[in-house]
């Protein structure tokens, strides 16, 4: 009981936090391609900025991961977000001293609000028994949800206030990247007690003392679940930020505005975290595999639908962009749900960080070959080629693999 308990009282304090992040998450990657290309003044460099914000990530989710594992989730999770708030304050500074060295430096720091939003999601699981491991990392998804998809939809109303101020319109959605990433790591900071990793391990150990069986029964790294787990996950986040990064340059290089940008990024993020709830329990009702299967359909179908959508219909590419971030989802759920089972509570956390790097570098692949493919080609290539490659995930999805240890 008093497992459950700390358990119920941890989902609370991370979706507070949670919220509030997603509002930073999303507002800054809705405009921070629009603001790149406005400071440095070209269209092929457009991509430097999630490239940037994903290498930032990468560091961070090392650090965040190393730091977790030795001092706690609490500790972890809580500076991360700080060192996003201190990113999303120097682009905004950035933008408005026009400063393109600040502007960039910034945005790799701000990747750490990134990495941490989504480590934020093995923290949910810490606790969770085997069999709501779907479940727990999918409520902690869902929390992101109020706050991303209000980000983008900030762009515009944000934007005009920055400019009433004489300050750059794009600045304005990172202010609020800042105030929320920082709001976010002292909610943690303070109420985040006790922490759920060390307070797992603690349980784990009194039931070994004890005699009695523990309710994580991991006792040695499952490779070949780390394998597919790492592989579904480090694709998903490719496919789906390349895409993501250029559409907002290509609305914008066909007339529509930063309103209708903000409601198709705003419908996207949406799609990333709102099925969580549904996605967590087909996970731990039909396995991490035919989940994991439907994600990569999803995002094969949503580089289709992008490739042959008429530019000019934003309804198509909403839905284009609402399948990308379904697909994501089941993709990223799928995944944390496998490596969460195939690793021991000595050394999760730092497992989990080591996977997320590789998933922040695939993500600043997508960010930055997105902008060389567009002004090679088009965003019609980029989109078709993102589909194509959504197939790697059926590939690692369907190939026979070993049960997972925890199931």
């Amino acid at each position: 009981m008093q497992r459950e308990a700390i358990q119920r009282r941890t989902l609370r304090v991370l979706i507070t936090a949670q919220v509030l992040s997603g509002a930073g998450l999303a507002a800054g990657v809705t405009v921070g391609a629009l603001l790149a290309e406005d400071v440095l003044g070209t269209t092929r460099l457009s991509g430097v900025p999630a490239a940037l914000l994903t290498l930032g990530s990468a560091g961070a989710a090392y650090l965040v991961g190393s730091l977790s594992d030795r001092r706690g989730r609490r500790s972890g999770l809580a500076a991360g977000y700080a060192a996003g708030a201190v990113g999303g304050a120097g682009v905004a500074l950035g933008a408005i001293l026009d400063s393109p060295v600040l502007l960039l430096v910034s945005l790799l720091i701000y990747g750490a609000g990134t990495a941490t939003s989504l480590q934020a999601r093995y923290a949910g699981a810490d606790l969770a028994l085997p069999t709501r491991r779907g479940a727990a990392v999918s409520t902690i998804l869902v929390a992101t949800t109020l706050g991303a998809v209000a980000g983008p939809n900030l762009v515009a109303p944000l934007g005009r206030l920055a400019e009433r101020h004489d300050l750059p319109a794009l600045s304005g959605p990172f202010m609020l990247a800042a105030v929320a990433y920082a709001m976010a790591a002292v909610v943690l900071l303070l109420l985040l007690r006790p922490d759920p990793l060390l307070a797992a391990r603690t349980f784990a150990q009194e039931l070994a003392d004890s005699g009695q069986p523990s309710q994580d029964r991991t006792s040695v790294t499952d490779h070949a679940a780390v394998r597919l787990g790492g592989t579904t996950m480090v694709v998903t986040q490719l496919v789906m930020v390349a895409v993501m990064t250029m559409t907002p340059i290509h609305m914008r290089d066909h007339g529509h505005g930063l309103g209708a940008t903000g409601l198709v990024i705003g419908l996207h993020v949406a799609a990333m975290f709102l099925p969580s709830p549904v996605t967590g329990r087909l996970v731990d009702r039909y396995g991490t595999t035919p989940v994991a299967t439907a994600g990569g359909a999803s995002l094969l179908a949503s580089g289709l639908l992008a490739a042959l959508s008429p530019p000019h219909s934003v309804p198509l590419l909403a839905v284009a962009l609402i399948l990308l971030g379904l697909g994501w989802n089941l993709g990223l759920l799928a995944g944390t749900t496998l490596v969460s089972g195939a690793v021991p509570l000595v050394g999760r956390a730092r497992v989990q960080g080591r996977l997320d790097v590789a998933v922040a570098l695939a993500g600043a692949t997508g960010g930055l070959s997105s902008g060389v493919v567009v002004a090679g080609t088009s965003y019609r290539v980029l989109a078709l080629t993102s589909g194509i490659l959504a197939m790697l995930v059926l590939a690692a999805a369907l190939r026979p693999a070993r049960p997972v240890l925890t199931e």
